[in-house]
C-alpha cells in the first residue's frame, strides 16, 4: 500500500509590479504569486502532485500557511483509493464543521482546499500518464457527477439532470477531441490592456495582437472616465472595427455608475464588461446587464462558490461566465460550475490573468468542451503574455489559439529554479531587488 508522506508549501512571488503588468483599476501594482503546494507520497514512481493559489502579493505568506493547515487531510492516507475517491475527499475538506466556521466554502480556507484537490488532481494526471483535460474527458457521466458536491444547487441542477447535460455530450466525444488536437481552443489576450502601460505601448501591443492571430483583445478600465475614453479610441484606431474589445473594471464601479459609464465608451462597441462592481452583488450585477445592454456583462473570477453562480445564473445577472481555475474549491467545484452554465445555456470563458492561470484552466475550457458544453461557438480562454517559461507545461498558443497540452499532469508544475529563485523573501530574485 502506497501513502501520501508529505504536503510543503512555498510562498513564490514575481515581482511584476517593477513593469506594472497586470495593473488595473483595483491593483495598481500587483506582484504575481503563487502560494503552492508539492504532495509527495512513498510510491517510488518519481511523481508529484503540484498545485498553487494565484494572488497578487501581500498575503500569499497567509494563503500559504492555510494550505499547510490542510496537511493533516492528506499525508498518510492511501494514495491509490484517496485519488480515485477525490469527490469525497472534496466534500470532506469543504464540509468538515470546524473548518466551515471560516468560511463556509469562502476565501482562504476554501481556496486552500482547492489548491490541495488541484494538486492531487495533477498527480492523478501523471500516474494515468494523461493530461488532465483528457483525463477528466474520459470520465464516464457518473463519475463525472461523482466528483460534484450537489449541495444547495438541486434547485437549479440536480443529478439527474447533470447526468443528462453528460450523457448527451458524450456521442461527440471523439470527433471534438480530434478537433481540439488540431486546431486548439479559441483565445482573447489582455496583454495590450494594462492600465500602467502608456498610450503607445497601448497601440502598439493591440496591433501586435491582431498580427498574432488574435480576434479579441481586452482592456483595463474605471480609474477615470476621460482617460478610458482616450485609450479605448486608441485600441479601436489600432484594431479596427472587425476585432472585439472587452473592458474589465475590476470591480471598481457602484451600480449606476458602472451603467453611466459603459453607456458613456459605448461608443467603442465594447464587447462586454467584466466585473463591473461586487462579485457578491447578484441583483446589481442583473440592474448593470439591464442597463448596459446590448454591451455583455462576464464576471466570475472572484466569485466565491458555486452557490453564488448558481444566483447570478438564475437572477439573470450575467452573459458570460467567467471561471477561475484557483478561486473556487478546484477542479471537483469548478465541474459543478460547468454544468451549471450548461444548465443554463451560458458561455464560460475563463479568466486567466495571472501567474500559471493560462496553463492551469485551459484543461478546464478542453474539457468542457470535449464532454459538457461541447462547442466553442462565442468561447475563448483569456491569455497573458507573462511568466510562462516558470512551468513545465507551458501554455502554448497558434493563431490566436491555446494548443492542447499533451503532457501529463495538471501543468501546475513550476521549475525548481524558479521555486528557489522566487521564494519570498529569501530568494535570490528578492534578495536582489531588496524589496519587502
Amino acid at each position: 500500500m502506497t501513502r501520501f508522506v508529505s504536503l510543503e508549501t512555498r510562498d513564490i512571488r514575481f515581482p511584476t509590479s517593477v513593469g506594472l503588468h497586470g495593473s488595473d483599476a483595483m491593483n495598481p501594482a500587483p506582484d504575481y504569486s503563487a502560494a503552492y503546494v508539492v504532495i509527495t507520497t512513498d510510491a517510488g514512481d518519481g511523481h508529484e502532485g503540484h498545485g498553487f493559489v494565484f494572488t497578487t502579493g501581500r498575503g500569499n505568506d497567509i494563503q500559504t500557511v492555510a494550505i499547510r493547515a490542510l496537511s493533516s487531510w492528506v499525508v498518510s492516507r492511501d494514495v491509490e483509493e484517496t485519488l480515485q475517491t477525490l469527490g469525497d475527499l472534496g466534500r470532506e475538506l469543504t464540509g468538515d464543521a470546524q473548518l466551515r466556521w471560516l468560511g463556509p466554502e469562502k476565501g482562504v480556507v476554501h481556496m486552500a482546499a482547492g489548491a490541495v484537490l488541484n494538486a492531487l488532481w495533477d498527480l492523478r494526471a501523471k500516474r494515468a500518464d494523461q493530461p488532465l483535460w483528457k483525463l477528466l474527458s474520459g470520465l464516464s457521466p457518473e463519475e463525472i457527477v461523482d466528483l460534484v458536491d450537489l449541495r444547495y444547487l438541486s434547485d437549479a441542477l440536480t443529478r439527474d439532470e447533470a447526468l443528462g447535460i453528460l450523457r448527451r455530450a458524450e456521442p461527440g466525444r471523439a470527433a471534438r477531441t480530434a478537433r481540439l488536437l488540431s486546431t486548439g481552443y479559441p483565445a482573447y489576450t489582455s496583454t495590450p490592456g494594462w492600465l500602467g502601460y502608456d498610450d503607445e505601448k497601448l497601440a502598439r501591443l493591440s496591433v501586435e495582437a491582431v498580427e498574432d492571430g488574435f480576434r479579441f483583445i481586452k482592456l483595463k478600465v474605471g480609474r477615470d472616465l476621460e482617460e478610458d475614453v482616450r485609450r479605448m479610441a486608441i485600441a479601436r484606431a489600432a484594431v479596427g472595427p472587425d476585432i472585439a474589445i472587452a473592458v474589465d473594471a475590476n470591480q471598481r464601479w457602484e451600480v449606476a455608475e458602472a451603467i453611466d459609464w459603459i453607456n458613456r465608451l459605448s461608443e467603442f462597441d465594447p464587447y462586454w464588461i467584466e466585473e463591473p462592481t461586487s462579485p457578491d452583488d447578484v441583483l446589481g450585477h442583473a440592474a448593470i446587464r439591464a442597463g448596459v445592454a446590448p454591451v455583455l456583462v462576464a464576471t466570475g473570477e472572484h466569485v466565491a462558490n458555486r452557490v453564488v453562480f448558481k444566483q447570478m445564473l438564475a437572477a439573470g445577472s450575467l452573459d458570460i461566465l467567467q471561471i477561475d481555475a484557483t478561486r473556487v474549491g478546484g477542479v471537483n467545484e469548478n465541474i459543478a460550475i460547468l454544468l451549471l452554465a450548461a444548465k443554463f445555456g451560458v458561455r464560460v470563458c475563463p479568466h486567466a490573468g495571472g501567474v500559471g492561470l493560462c496553463e492551469l484552466v485551459r484543461h478546464l475550457s478542453m474539457f468542457d468542451l470535449v464532454a459538457v458544453s461541447g462547442s466553442t461557438e462565442g468561447r475563448v480562454i483569456e491569455y497573458v503574455d507573462h511568466l510562462h517559461e516558470h512551468f513545465l507545461d507551458p501554455a502554448v498558443l497558434q493563431r490566436g489559439h491555446y494548443l492542447a497540452p499533451t503532457m501529463p499532469g495538471f501543468s501546475s508544475q513550476m521549475h525548481p529554479s524558479t521555486l528557489e529563485d522566487y521564494q519570498f523573501p529569501d530568494g535570490r530574485v528578492w534578495t536582489t531587488q531588496g524589496k519587502s
